[in-house]
């Protein structure tokens, strides 16, 4: 199979310095009147080791990351939820990007253009507890609390029925969304999808003290890198240690470890009995040299589906990203 290219750079108007993003408050709520941007057309709330990435791709996505305000309690209650909003709205159903666990909206880097050229209708966005939302007054970050920030999120700008993308444990949060608000979910793209894990299992019942120690060791660069090295073949260490820095970006966001810890001691996601209840339409898309997730799960999963709406693609050699 020959080597895929993913992505393509965006435009040089995509590149540039963008205006300051700024909120305004309104009848008790905020409102966003402003595009994000700092010196190098980075928004101000991103950590500053930003600045030290070299992937042109992750750079680019990161200029257009921004906050929108999401409405999660009471009229007083909004959280400025980062993502990537697209640029102008489609008639087709918008596409919306899920990431990985602990992860952001940059794992789209090199696929967030191909899909805007295509002419789609793309969000990528950060799920609650993770990317770079403003999370200083930490929310719960359980399963719930995920599931109804993103459909708020939804309700609030998507709108439409969309087509959900989840891969790996972020399949698992578009299949607990999607049984929750079929309204919302008009079709699934599951890849490499991690389903079968019963939760957080016994890291639940951590003491906090070692709950905090064991997330510590999550932000590590040895073991992202080590991750980083199992997801990617073929590619030079140089660009294996700058890749491993924007996977680890929004570790260094303040909030970052208590919304970990939080998810992991609240029992993480179980949709093993929510597999059959799906109706829409879905794709799983396997590689079957994957290293991290068993392409057997996604042939699983779709067993598990009684195979009436789910559609299965295998990939015969890891996807490279060069």
């Amino acid at each position: 199979m020959a080597a895929l290219r993913l992505g393509s750079l965006p435009p040089p108007t995509l590149t540039g310095i963008t205006v300051t993003k700024k909120c305004e408050r309104f009848n008790g709520g905020f409102k966003v009147v402003g595009d994000g941007g700092g010196d190098n057309g980075f928004p101000p709330f991103l950590p500053k080791e930003i600045e030290k990435i070299k992937d042109p791709f992750a750079r680019n996505l990161a200029r257009r990351i921004k906050r929108l305000p999401v409405q999660i309690g009471c009229s007083e209650s909004y959280i400025m939820s980062s993502c990537v909003q697209p640029l102008a709205q489609t008639d087709a159903n918008p596409v919306a990007l899920l990431h990985c666990f602990d992860s952001s909206c940059l794992e789209w880097r090199r696929a967030y253009p191909l899909l805007e050229e295509s002419g789609l209708e793309a969000w990528a966005l950060d799920i609650l507890g993770w990317g770079f939302s403003d999370l200083g007054r930490l929310p719960p970050c359980n399963v719930a609390s995920k599931r109804y920030h993103f459909y708020q999120l939804w309700k609030s700008y998507i709108k439409r029925p969309m087509v959900l993308v989840g891969p790996s444990l972020g399949a698992a949060v578009a299949i607990d969304f999607a049984v929750n608000y079929p309204e919302a979910v008009e079709k699934l793209v599951l890849i490499n999808p991690s389903v079968y894990a019963e939760g957080t299992g016994n890291l639940a019942k951590l003491p906090k003290v070692v709950a905090y120690a064991g997330v510590s060791l999550l932000k590590t660069f040895p073991l992202r890198l080590y991750a980083n090295l199992l997801a990617f073949d073929g590619i030079p260490l140089s660009k294996s240690l700058d890749w491993t820095n924007v996977g680890r970006l929004h570790c260094h966001m303040p909030w970052w470890k208590d919304a970990t810890v939080n998810f992991m001691v609240s029992g993480g996601y179980n949709v093993v009995s929510k597999i059959k209840q799906v109706k829409q339409k879905t794709l799983i898309i396997c590689g079957e040299n994957d290293k991290i997730v068993s392409n057997q799960l996604a042939m699983t999963a779709f067993r598990a589906s009684e195979c009436k709406h789910a559609t299965i693609a295998g990939l015969r050699s890891p996807l490279s990203c060069r």
